[in-house]
């Protein structure tokens, strides 16, 4: 099926009439934080589905523009600033917008779970790595609308780009955007006067370099051609179940998200059939700006990771309880002091004296770990430009082996939807367990 591109062209911010562009800390750049400088050097892509009547190309691209003037950084590109350092400059080039038409219906080309076709709704992720934002708008003979929408990672956590999204809908319905986004500036994650390394950074958010880091997991490598993306369905009636199995006898239930996180560490752990003593462990990001006291407008990344870790043997042989426990305690141990920790070991120069590298590589096989990127809290559905909000949203086509995606089920009734990358060879055992109650 072939996507037809119409135009590709970049929407620059629209200021209003007499206004300055928004002023930046730092003069017109944004410097990078220790936060931005560890996480994934990626484009991440999501595709979304609106129905017939879809909202017209010029009110989505007036508000783009309107938005824009708004989040400077998303219409500026990676580079340096006058100092050599990273940063974010602020020159509204713009952000990349394609125009695309298909002669078929949504149905045929967008099917419910992420395969290779997803590729050709949103620009490629290989392009200009430059280039902070792209998207594409995908018109279908049934008169839907499919909007890919990419972003580089290094600009921007999901908590960031989802408050974009949000303001985008709203800037083309002609509504407010909201308060502004607050964006990083020098000074803003200072070491502390005595600093304090208290935890091993060196071992989680930094590594020292080596020639698998090279590996990607956008599909390139061979081991792709063996992966499949399964769509795991759980619905509100089965988390209930599932919490209330995992919370026997505990004061406090686990959350949805320990729940489902535990329960698929120890699915996928069974499917992939490994030796009881081998250890197995999670990455999952931890939000700092509660815990560093910074608003949720805050624009750029702010996250850690916590690395919940457990043999094969005590994953299987102890109950779903006992997974999701370690989950809850590694995620809590990534509190404020830990966030401050860190800010004092990325500042102190050791990462440049030692040549150490981020440890947030992207690589097309995690087993026998497990990677986690939930969206169970993002208002990625309230994503509305006049029309109403969008029929599903989902990841684009990412078959990197264990990289989960959660994300709310666009049925609105609490269900979750499970996007789990397996070896072929896996699937049937992960879909024999999958739903299994024990």
């Amino acid at each position: 099926m072939e996507v037809k591109v119409l135009s590709s062209k970049l929407v620059r911010p629209a200021y209003d009439a007499g206004a300055d562009p928004a002023p930046a800390a730092g003069g017109e750049y944004i410097p990078l934080s220790v936060f931005d400088r560890v996480t994934y050097k990626m484009q991440m892509a999501i595709i979304y589905a609106f129905p017939p009547p879809a909202p017209s190309t010029a009110a989505v691209e007036k508000g783009l523009a309107a938005v824009l003037a708004e989040y400077r950084a998303f219409a500026g590109q990676l580079g340096e600033a006058p100092d050599g350092t990273p940063a974010l400059l602020l020159n509204d080039r713009g952000a990349r917008f394609v125009e695309a038409e298909v002669d078929a219906d949504l149905v045929d080309m967008a099917p419910a779970k992420p395969t290779p076709e997803l590729l050709r709704l949103h620009p490629d992720l290989e392009g200009d790595l430059q280039e902070v934002v792209r998207l594409q708008l995908t018109r279908f003979r049934c008169g839907s609308l499919a909007v890919g929408f990419t972003s580089n990672h290094v600009a921007a956590d999901g908590h960031a780009t989802s408050n974009f999204l949000v303001a985008w809908g709203r800037a083309t319905r002609g509504l407010p955007t909201g308060l502004p986004p607050v964006h990083h500036q020098a000074g803003l994650f200072k070491p502390r006067a005595s600093p304090r390394v208290e935890f091993d950074h060196r071992s989680r958010e930094y590594r020292l370099p080596s020639p698998a880091d090279e590996q990607h997991g956008h599909g390139e490598g061979g081991a792709a051609d063996n992966i499949v993306i399964h769509k795991a369905h759980f619905t509100k009636d089965f988390i209930a179940a599932l919490r209330g199995k995992a919370s026997e006898g505990r004061g406090r239930p686990f959350s949805r998200f320990e729940t489902i996180l535990a329960h698929l560490w120890r699915t996928m752990t069974r499917a992939r059939g490994l030796n009881p003593e081998e250890t197995s462990q999670i990455r999952l990001s931890v939000d700092g700006r509660h815990r560093l006291g910074l608003p949720a407008e805050y624009f750029g990344n702010l996250v850690l990771w916590a690395f919940p870790t457990a043999t094969v043997a005590d994953l299987l042989g102890r109950p779903l309880r006992h997974a999701a426990q370690v989950i809850h305690d590694e995620v809590a141990r990534v509190d404020g002091g830990y966030f401050r920790s860190f800010i004092d070991f990325a500042s102190s120069g050791a990462v440049e004296r030692e040549g150490l590298a981020p440890s947030a590589v992207c690589r097309d096989v995690l087993c026998p770990n497990v990677e986690v990127d939930s969206w169970l809290t993002f208002p990625f559905y309230e994503l509305d430009f006049g029309t109403g909000s969008p029929t599903y949203f989902m990841p684009s086509y990412f078959p990197t082996e264990g990289m989960l995606f959660l994300v709310p089920s666009y049925i609105g009734d609490g269900s979750v939807d499970a996007f789990v990358p397996v070896f072929q060879h896996n699937l049937e055992a992960f879909k024999e367990c999958c739903y299994a109650m024990e």
